[in-house]
């Protein structure tokens, strides 16, 4: 996603950086855009020239989550399952550790799509690297992908699992222990 600039005109009181802290910082799953106007003390419009609406927003957050949590290695045919566990693992302290992020990522909406495709594809790739067909690696990207974002969006929800709630160690084995996805009977 492009970010906007400013118009022409008097030097800018704002910057995307101030603009996605001051998000950060907020519960993503009832901030509004004059919220972050509000704790950035700028004018409603002024945060308009910037962001677009919430979806923008929020998109903007996602950019700078991703960036922080993909691994800066390629996993390979000896290490795809350690890449993938570091990378869970960098989900589960970034997701929580941002205000109601995980929560709006377990909610159906729409991804920002650059980093959505980022993301996807560079675990589709750990899934090739341990020798999974390009079909298989899509499906295990799904797995995968939708029960880390579920389990931390339950944990951030606060959904009672009961006095047992899974810890996130025990889930992240016995999900990778089952992928990549192999066709039934093989």
């Amino acid at each position: 996603m492009k970010a906007r600039t400013p118009r022409p005109g008097r030097p800018a009181r704002l910057s995307r950086e101030q603009i996605v802290a001051a998000a950060l910082d907020s519960d993503l799953r009832t901030v509004t855009m004059r919220d972050i106007a509000e704790r950035l003390d700028v004018s409603h419009s002024a945060l308009y020239r910037w962001v677009g609406n919430r979806d923008e927003l929020l998109d903007l957050v996602s950019e700078v989550v991703v960036e922080r949590i993909l691994p800066t290695t390629e996993p390979t045919p000896d290490t795809w399952r350690q890449w993938l566990t570091d990378l869970a693992w960098r989900m589960h302290d970034q997701f929580l550790a941002v205000p109601g992020y995980a929560a709006h990522l377990a909610m159906p909406h729409r991804h920002n799509a650059q980093v959505f495709d980022q993301l996807r594809g560079r675990v589709i790739t750990a899934f090739k690297a341990a020798g999974a067909s390009d079909a298989l690696a899509m499906q295990s990207w799904y797995i995968f992908g939708l029960g880390v974002v579920q389990w931390l969006g339950a944990r951030q929800m606060g959904h009672d699992l009961g006095p047992d709630t899974p810890r996130f160690d025990l889930f992240l084995e016995a999900l990778l222990r089952g992928l990549p996805a192999r066709e039934p009977g093989s």
